[in-house]
């Protein structure tokens, strides 16, 4: 008889040895997230740092979540809030130069103009996509950027981000319009998005 894996819940108010599991479940999607948003050193650095706050505020995880992942995005997106800068240097040469300055295995752009590609010239919309997202609002960059590269629903948003559902989906709402007016006309698919 196997004996099942504890919830999140149970690992956060288990001992501190069962807390690596925890590392195991999310720190690859953790990584992944913050490696597009400010590059793969970076990245680990974050994720470290996630999970040392996480376990130094383990006893403010609302118990009956059903998972600690939006917890945990909501934790590095303030981080990431540290390293603003950063990203937005990033997003900038993008839109002016056309390449992508962050180096290793995930790119500033990877997920989104991958999602553009077939339907417009990639450099074009590559370029426009940055710009829009460099003069976009931090919050509504944060919003966007956590459903598109995280694929958390709006209830796991507001959730990550502290806010209400409503200010998650104006947040959205705009930033897509931003995208929309920024992109080539053809590209007006990828800011549909779904309702979730």
């Amino acid at each position: 008889m196997s004996r099942a894996e504890p919830t999140d819940a149970q690992v956060l108010a288990g001992p501190r040895e069962g807390f690596g599991l925890l590392f195991e479940r999310y720190s690859g999607i953790l990584y992944g997230y913050c490696a597009r948003r400010v590059g793969a050193d970076l990245a680990e650095d974050l994720v470290a740092e996630t999970f040392l706050t996480a376990f130094e505020r383990r006893d403010g995880f609302d118990q009956t979540a059903p998972t600690a992942q939006p917890w945990l995005f909501g934790i590095v997106t303030n981080l990431l809030r540290n390293h603003l800068r950063t990203e937005k240097r990033a997003w900038k040469a993008l839109a002016r130069t056309g390449a992508d300055p962050l180096d290793g295995a995930a790119r500033v752009t990877d997920g989104l103009a991958d999602r553009v590609g077939e339907r417009v010239d990639a450099a074009v919309s590559t370029r426009a996509l940055a710009g829009a997202l460099a003069a976009m609002p931090r919050g509504h960059r944060d919003v966007l950027l956590l459903h598109v590269w995280s694929g958390l629903t709006y209830t796991e948003l507001a959730e990550a981000l502290d806010l209400p559902i409503g200010t998650v989906r104006s947040r959205l709402s705009r930033a897509r319009a931003r995208l929309r007016s920024a992109l080539p006309t053809d590209a007006s698919t990828f800011t549909s998005g779904d309702t979730r």
